[in-house]
């Protein structure tokens, strides 16, 4: 058996074969391994025969239960011969996979010779991804909303360059238009308030400290200031841009409106659009076309006024993306842009692109708890809490982890009284302590050789291994997602199954074969532990 063989690139051949035997020409359509919730489920499943019932006029259960009987005999002639040891039909219709003692130890055996190369996949090779994140306004220090989507997006990156895509990172800064400008009126009412004069505040002005603290700079220091605003957006500039750092997160280039997006490049995208039928004149506006790829209505580009709305910068912000060469967009977005993604993509789709080829993300909003009591926030009047306080009070490792730990699509709660904590019951502590105690189990076993894989038998030292071989399929699940969180469930696992084997298993003080076994096995559980948390962006401790 070759050890180097891609199970699941095999099945996946095996059963685009096994379909067409059903039904000459039948289209399998996309197949997407799973890992079933329940390990008496096999290793691998695949619901193939739940897409296919609709086709055939089978029941699921019928189409699975024919194919499991042939991938059977097709897998005894394969490259897969002996790594699997039985194909089920079970469930609703799902195939499952059982895989052999013989695929666990060949798959341990590769991270023990290759350790973290062993799980870099070539699945985006050649596919050049932008993810766009974070991108908040230069107008305030950055909110635990920015600071969810800044976890997400760089994690996110990680995995996919594990994964073999070229994946960049890039900050979009709107820093010039509306916001810039009450920007600067609101700094300047400051100052004015500062040298004595009375100010009747407008509630639609930038309220927060902050404010003050920017005109009390220029007071202080006497400058002579001629733009409000673009000194304001400059000086929170250099806040986010430490605050990220800190953060662990580094953008691979931030992308100005102002220098990059200007008018000469909105003009020759909107001329673009024209030009391909997409862009009319009405009331004294110029409407985009929208409409003809799904939009609900068309959309208005340039006001009666000559001044843009958001979408036109938009659209030559896109296409200039896919003129870089970029062939995926990943964007990470507030759930407050959530009916924005329909007019972007018809932007795309208008612009001569595939619209599949932009993916959004919409990030849920993630409520702060502090002595179980939720923080009331308000952006524009400065009563929120920034990702500053956030990891002053809990660390860049809990913050980064518990910003990850729900789906994106799901709202997180974020409890600092929990993030804070050095106990069992903080996640990220949990799977940084397991890492830790592998790396003092592993130098007080001295220059023990790693091998006998075989003797590994108990349950808790199978459990674990079958733990550790589940990481590629978590990563892919990742990618295709465009979300990191399972690798964030992952790890909370396989921290529980070192655990659990490590109280009930001596590893020092066994006779050499045994002793040489499972120092095997926790040197591959470290392996996996400090892999998972680096793309994370965690730190991975050797004593705590």
């Amino acid at each position: 058996m070759n050890k180097n063989v891609d199970i699941k690139k095999v099945l996946e051949g095996l059963l685009k074969e096994e379909v067409l035997s059903l039904e000459p020409g039948l289209n399998a359509g996309e197949i997407i391994f799973e890992l079933p919730r329940d390990g008496r489920f096999g290793d691998l499943a695949v619901n193939t025969a739940m897409q296919l019932c609709k086709k055939l006029r089978k029941p699921p259960m019928q189409i699975a239960g024919a194919l499991a009987e042939g991938l059977k005999r097709r897998i005894a002639d394969s490259a897969a011969a002996g790594m699997i040891d039985d194909v089920r039909a079970e469930g609703a219709g799902f195939i499952n996979f059982y895989f052999s003692g013989e695929y666990f130890r060949r798959r341990l055996q590769a991270v023990l010779d290759q350790g973290a190369e062993a799980f870099r996949s070539r699945s985006g090779a050649g596919k050049k991804v932008l993810i766009e994140f974070v991108s908040a306004n230069p107008t305030g220090s950055l909110s635990v909303a920015h600071a969810r989507q800044a976890a997400v997006g760089d994690a996110l990156a990680n995995i996919m360059r594990i994964s073999g895509y070229q994946a960049d990172r890039e900050y979009y800064l709107n820093d010039e238009g509306n916001q810039i400008n009450i920007l600067g009126r609101s700094i300047e009412l400051r100052l004015r308030e500062l040298k004595g004069e009375k100010i009747d505040f407008p509630e639609d002005h930038y309220q927060g400290d902050y404010i003050r603290d920017i005109a009390r700079e220029i007071m202080e220091k006497r400058l002579n200031v001629e733009d409000y605003g673009r000194f304001g957006a400059d000086y929170i500039l250099e806040i986010i841009r430490r605050e990220l750092d800190d953060f662990g997160v580094k953008f691979d280039r931030w992308y100005s409106q102002k220098d990059n997006c200007n008018e000469a490049r909105i003009k020759e995208a909107l001329a673009d659009l024209r030009a391909r039928g997409y862009i009319y004149d009405e009331g004294g506006a110029v409407w985009f076309k929208s409409t003809s790829f799904g939009d609900d209505k068309d959309r208005v580009v340039v006001k009666s006024d000559g001044a843009y709305t958001y979408l036109a910068p938009d659209i030559a912000y896109h296409q200039d993306k896919y003129k870089r060469g970029y062939g995926l967009l990943v964007n990470l977005w507030g759930p407050d842009h959530h009916g924005y993604i329909s007019r972007l993509k018809a932007s795309v789709a208008a612009s001569g692109h595939d619209p599949e080829t932009l993916c959004v993300v919409i990030v849920q909003l993630a409520t702060i708890f502090r002595g179980g009591q939720p923080v009331q926030m308000s952006t524009r009047k400065g009563q929120y809490i920034t990702l500053r306080e956030v990891l002053t009070e809990v660390g860049p490792d809990a913050a980064r982890f518990f910003f990850v730990m729900r789906r994106t699509s799901s709202h997180l709660d974020f409890d600092l009284e929990v993030a804070k904590k050095q106990t069992s019951e903080n996640p990220v502590y949990y799977i940084q302590y397991a890492y830790a105690r592998i790396c003092g189990i592993l130098k007080q076993a001295g220059a023990v050789e790693p091998g006998h894989l075989d003797l590994l038998r108990e349950k808790e030292e199978l459990d674990l291994v079958k733990k550790l071989c589940q990481l590629d399929y978590v990563l892919e699940i990742c990618v295709l997602g465009r979300d990191p969180y399972l690798l964030t469930v992952y790890l909370q696992e396989t921290a529980e199954a070192f655990h659990r084997f490590y109280d009930r298993q001596r590893v020092l003080g066994q006779e050499s074969g045994l002793l040489s076994a499972r120092v095997a096995l926790l040197k591959a559980a470290g392996i996996v532990l400090a892999l998972g948390l680096e793309l994370l962006g965690i730190s991975r401790p050797e004593k705590m």
